[in-house]
């Protein structure tokens, strides 16, 4: 591989992991906190609104941890003689990367567990999130060129295992108020 296309390859890498980090986390991170909030029992305003805020919490600091990392990775490259121009670390490229990738994937989880659907919403947000991190793992892995079952694996078990713990946990320590 000649160098122009290692550079290529790598700017690809980094643009890919914060998009792929980022959409996961949306997912995996909303889809955590509203089976945690329905599984104490909240109502379905409730849920929405906790929701609402991990999707604007978790993309701001999503986004601004990749900033902070990417712009660390840069300091270190230039401090260790890289130009500018050589640098492989573009922090805000990967920050917007980040947000974005976040938010949009926090609105599968949001969408689910608030449809029309009341009776059934833990099934169903179960499913999409399960369907949906499947879909990213194989992309991730089509785009990277590389093992696919890997890692939808990956993604899935992560997903099965944050919203089973996050929706018992709230089971376990839920309180209906009066």
């Amino acid at each position: 591989m000649s160098e122009i296309e290692t550079k290529k390859l790598e700017k690809k890498l980094n643009w890919l992991r914060a998009a792929v980090l980022g959409a996961n986390d949306g997912i995996v991170s909303v889809a955590g906190v509203v089976m945690g909030v329905a599984g104490a029992g909240a109502d379905e305003t409730t849920v929405l609104l906790a929701g609402v805020a991990a999707v604007v919490a978790g993309a701001v600091s999503m986004g601004g941890g990749e900033y902070a990392s990417v712009s660390a990775q840069r300091d270190t490259e230039l401090a260790h003689g890289k130009s500018l121009d050589d640098t492989l670390a573009h922090p805000w490229a990967a920050a917007w990367s980040s947000l974005i990738a976040f938010t949009i994937g926090a609105i599968l989880p949001l969408l689910a567990i608030s449809g029309p659907w009341a009776e059934i919403r833990i099934e169903v947000t179960v499913v999409s999130v399960i369907l949906s991190l499947g879909l990213t793992g194989y992309w991730a892995a089509y785009v990277g060129k590389s093992p696919r079952f890997r890692s939808v694996a990956r993604n899935v078990i992560v997903s099965v295992l944050t919203m089973s713990l996050s929706y018992g946990i709230g089971a376990l320590l839920g309180v209906t108020l009066l």
